[in-house]
């Protein structure tokens, strides 16, 4: 019996377009055309079935077979063609490589793709949120000053804009798979080698580098799947493919609550190496990016842009192995991949770096593949505002900054606010002592909350005591001892301080400010700043990150649902301008549960337009410059969120008005510009 998928060959339907499946050719594989099978040849897998006995299940519904669909859409491209005054030889490529991807289905491969590539999504999202979580312990660790810990919140996001930089401008030259696990793996190591830092320059200087590392992820995962998906599939899929973003945010946060907190999961080596639980947290958040960087092992290049590199022989296997994996994960394994040749353009580009590349000594041809490298990078970016690719760049770059400017600055500036208010609210119970005289007094309790003015201290004893939120004021201490003091946002301020003595207290210089000191000493004081207070890990913290990232689920789910009904460029700038109005009713926002709420609705709103962002990114570009022209924008988004996260920190407790009207006008600007960009949903990817 002859096998029934024996004659499923695609040819073109006239005789001037690109190359035909099944056909053999100088320079292609003869596959299938050259060697037909047997009529005895029939597989196992359809032995005591006939033809005639196999009927569509959806025929007596009147619903299409899923190959006449295919013919259809096919019949309608060649149609297509025939119109058009000329076809270039790229539009030849990518309809070609569309009809091939359709042949091989969506399948198993892809969704094992699916999650090696998420893992390296979620790695990304953890790391918008490491520093942020592990601030509160390592300010004690590292007696970190306030600017010191703005510069490591903005440190990781700086490492991240230039590593989409430059990753996403090699992935087009290199390669998307050998560029993603460099990549990774950079992150991977200075994230393990922060974990153990105990400077805050190493730290910093680690943690610059891992967010170089994992800066990369976005742009090429997105680049890299894209390619393996035909394009009734591409919209829906990709934006699954964002989920993972959010996973990392509730990966994080569930990993800070049970973590952080625990004290005792650490060890120290006398006073000059410690590793408390927070470490532990930097480890743990570098899992998911470690677990993608060995599935990535197994994982085959983009077969895209392997064909145009002009490597036709790897290109072919890995879309044969695309075909047979998903159909024997089907049950066809019967299904025969028909294609033998597939149109390779080769590029001047790489012909000069194979003549430079072959002379000089190991050290030279290096400088070579390098320098060539730099300038092929730098000429792909600078194409990036030639006449053809000008205005939707400018208006990507604009969509692409007025959303971050406005996301990233609202993710600080709701957290903050909720800690103003918690601020606001602890203050407000704070007790007042005016003109007290204490003698021969024992203080055997911490204190808390307070603030001491005019008081007089005489030969009083401050032993093994917590001291938090103090203030003492034009006091006058005399013949006291402070013994094994820990102190917490503690000052004397305009103080006289006479033949006390400090003992092991980390009452340090600084925490005396206009004091006048006469006859008083201090002795073995303590180092480092760490408090075991547990107050200093609020759980509130994250709580609102858990929130905002859960918050994203409902929004992820329908963007995902009507991405291909509704279209991107509706799906962008409706969200964007629905986003927009959100942020009005931050002004009705007076306590913490108000403000969780509309983080929680601005979030699950905005991720919609994030992800009509990124697919629309991948189907403007040509794959010569799609993860470049992805990685400019990234990098642009990143700069967007060390702008809006330093102006919209900078007005907590000051006003709501400033942040609110630059988050609206940034986001309406930013929707409006979507709207008019070209829709993309039926284009194929060049």
């Amino acid at each position: 019996m002859a096998d029934p998928y024996q004659n499923n060959v695609y040819h073109q339907g006239d005789g001037e377009g690109y190359q035909t499946y099944g056909e053999g050719g100088q320079d292609g594989y003869a596959y299938q055309g050259e060697y037909p099978q047997e009529e005895d040849a029939a597989s196992d897998a359809t032995e005591g079935h006939d033809e005639e006995d196999q009927m569509y299940e959806g025929e007596y519904q009147g619903i299409p077979h899923p190959d006449e669909v295919k013919a259809a859409r096919r019949a309608a491209r060649a149609r297509a063609r025939a119109t058009a005054d000329a076809v270039s030889e790229q539009e030849e490529l990518a309809e070609q490589y569309e009809d091939i991807m359709e042949d091989c289905a969506h399948g198993r491969f892809q969704w094992t793709l699916f999650i090696v590539l998420g893992l390296a999504l979620m790695g990304d999202g953890v790391e918008c949120f490491v520093v942020g979580f592990v601030l509160p312990s390592a300010e004690k660790d590292m007696c970190l000053s306030n600017s010191e810990k703005g510069m490591l919140g903005l440190i990781v996001f700086l490492g991240m804009m230039f590593g989409a930089f430059i990753w996403g401008g090699l992935a087009d030259k290199v390669g998307r798979r050998k560029c993603l696990i460099v990549a990774l793996a950079i992150h991977c190591v200075f994230a393990f080698l922060s974990s153990f830092a105990q400077g805050y320059g190493f730290f910093l200087f680690f943690r610059l580098f891992s967010g170089f590392g994992i800066g990369g992820s976005v742009p090429i995962v997105y680049s890299y799947f894209s390619e393996f998906l035909q394009m009734d599939k591409r919209g829906e899929h990709l934006s699954w493919l964002c989920m993972f973003w959010m996973m990392g945010g509730i990966y994080a946060s569930f990993a800070a609550w049970g973590i952080i907190p625990r004290y005792g999961w650490g060890f120290s080596m006398g006073t000059e190496f410690s590793f408390h639980s927070w470490r532990v947290f930097v480890l743990v958040c570098a899992l998911p990016a470690i677990t993608s960087l060995i599935g990535l092992t197994f994982m085959p290049e983009s077969p895209r842009f392997l064909l145009e590199s002009g490597k036709h022989d790897e290109a072919w296997m890995i879309l044969k192995q695309v075909h047979d994996t998903n159909w024997r994960a089907k049950g066809e394994p019967e299904r025969v991949f028909t294609v033998s040749q597939i149109k390779t353009p080769k590029t001047q580009e790489d012909e000069f770096i194979e003549i430079q590349s072959a002379t000089g000594t190991a050290f030279q041809r290096w400088g070579v593949r390098t320098l060539t490298l730099t300038k092929l990078v730098l000429k792909n970016v600078a194409s990036l505002v030639s006449s053809e690719l000008r205005l939707s760049t400018l208006m990507m770059a604009i969509i692409w900054f007025t959303m971050a400017f406005s996301y990233y600055g609202l993710s600080v500036w709701f957290p903050d606010m909720i800690k103003h208010l918690q601020n606001e609210e602890y203050e407000s119970k704070q007790k007042v002592f005016v003109g007290k005289k204490v003698e021969n007094f024992h203080f055997n309790f911490s204190l808390e909350n307070q603030v001491h003015r005019d008081g007089e201290y005489i030969r009083d004893k401050f032993i093994n005591i917590e001291l938090k939120s103090v203030k003492f004021e034009d006091s006058l201490f005399e013949d006291c001892t402070f013994e094994d003091i820990r102190s917490s946002d503690t000052l004397f301020e305009n103080c006289t301080i006479r033949n006390t003595l400090f003992y092991n207290t980390d009452l340090w210089e600084e925490k005396f400010v206009d004091c006048r000191m006469e006859n008083s000493t201090f002795e073995h004081n303590k180092k480092g700043c760490h408090l075991n207070f547990e107050e200093e890990n609020d759980v509130l913290i994250y709580l609102v990150s858990f929130l905002g990232s859960l918050a994203v689920l409902p929004g992820n789910i329908i963007s995902a649902l009507f991405m291909d009904k509704i279209g991107r460029i509706k799906l962008i700038g409706g969200s964007m301008l629905v986003s927009a109005g959100c942020t009005f009713f931050l002004f009705l926002s007076f306590s913490q549960a108000a403000i969780i709420a509309w983080q929680c609705l601005f979030c699950g709103v905005s991720v919609a337009a994030w992800n009509g962002i990124e697919v629309v990114t991948v189907e403007l570009y040509p794959t010569s410059k799609r993860a470049t022209a992805f990685g400019v924008l990234n990098a642009l988004c990143k700069l967007a969120a060390i702008l809006g996260s330093s102006i919209f920190a900078s007005f907590v407790g000051v006003t709501k008005i400033v942040p609110i009207l630059l988050s609206f006008a940034a986001l309406v600007c930013g929707g409006v510009v979507a709207l008019k960009l070209p829709e993309t949903r039926e284009k194929i990817l060049l």
